[in-house]
C-alpha cells in the first residue's frame, strides 16, 4: 500500500539521538478499512479506496450504506483511492505498520483559509511608496497593475488581493522520525498543511 488517509493530531518535539531538540507533526495515519477494489477488467484501472474516520449512518447516503454494507464496516467519513499492484479483499484493515520501514514521506493536507488578502500578505508585496510626504492610504496598496491605453486589459496572472488558503497542498520529503503502532501515530519532521484536527494523506 502506498499511503494511508489519516488526522493532523497537532505538533510537538522530540530529542534526536544526538540531543538535538527536533520539531514534527504527529500524525493519525489509519485503521483504514478497504471499501472498493477497482480492477482493470472492470474499471479500466486498478486501484483500492480506503476510508478512514467515523461517520453517523443517519449522514450517510443510501449508496454510501450500500458501499460500506458490503465491505462490512461502520459508516466512514473520508474516502481516497491509491493506485498500486498488491491484492487486497473489502473489509481489509490497513494500520500504520505499513511506514515501519518507511525513512521519508509526502503529506498532502489543505492548508488553512484566511479569507480575502491584500498583495503583502498573499504575495509579499513590500508597499508602494514611503508613509510620509502626504501620502495617506497607498502604503499597502499594489501600485499599477497595467498599462492604460493600450494594451487596455489586465494581463492574466496579475498578482493582485484575493482568497488565500484552502489550497490542496503536499509537503514533500518528511524525515519519519517514529512510529508508534498501539496508538496508530506517526511522527513527522517539520510541518504539514492543515490544522489540527483536519484530514491528510501520507503517501510512501
Amino acid at each position: 500500500m502506498p499511503g494511508l488517509l489519516g488526522k493532523k493530531i497537532g505538533m510537538t518535539s522530540v530529542f534526536s539521538a544526538d540531543g538535538k531538540n527536533v520539531p514534527c507533526t504527529v500524525i493519525e495515519a489509519g485503521p483504514c478499512v478497504v471499501t472498493q477494489v477497482k480492477s482493470v477488467e472492470k474499471d479500466g484501472y486498478k486501484a483500492v479506496q480506503l476510508a478512514f474516520g467515523e461517520k453517523k449512518e443517519s449522514n450517510t447516503t443510501k449508496p454510501m450504506l450500500g458501499i460500506f454494507k458490503k465491505a462490512n464496516t461502520t459508516p466512514k467519513a473520508h474516502l481516497a483511492e491509491f493506485k498500486f499492484d498488491e491484492e487486497y479483499n473489502l473489509g481489509d484493515t490497513i494500520t500504520v505498520d505499513i511506514f515501519n520501514d518507511v525513512q521519508f514521506v509526502d503529506v498532502v493536507g489543505t492548508s488553512k483559509g484566511k479569507g480575502f488578502q491584500g498583495v503583502m500578505k498573499r504575495h509579499g508585496f513590500g508597499g508602494v511608496g514611503q508613509s510620509t510626504h502626504g501620502q495617506d492610504d497607498r502604503a499597502r496598496k499594489p501600485g499599477s497593475i497595467g498599462a492604460c491605453s493600450y494594451p487596455a486589459k489586465v494581463f492574466k496572472g496579475m498578482r493582485m488581493g484575493g482568497h488565500m488558503g484552502c489550497d490542496r497542498v503536499t509537503t514533500q520529503n518528511l524525515r519519519v522520525l517514529k512510529v508508534i503502532p498501539e496508538h496508530n501515530l506517526i511522527l513527522v519532521k517539520g510541518s504539514c498543511a492543515g490544522c489540527n484536527g483536519s484530514t491528510v494523506i501520507v503517501n510512501k
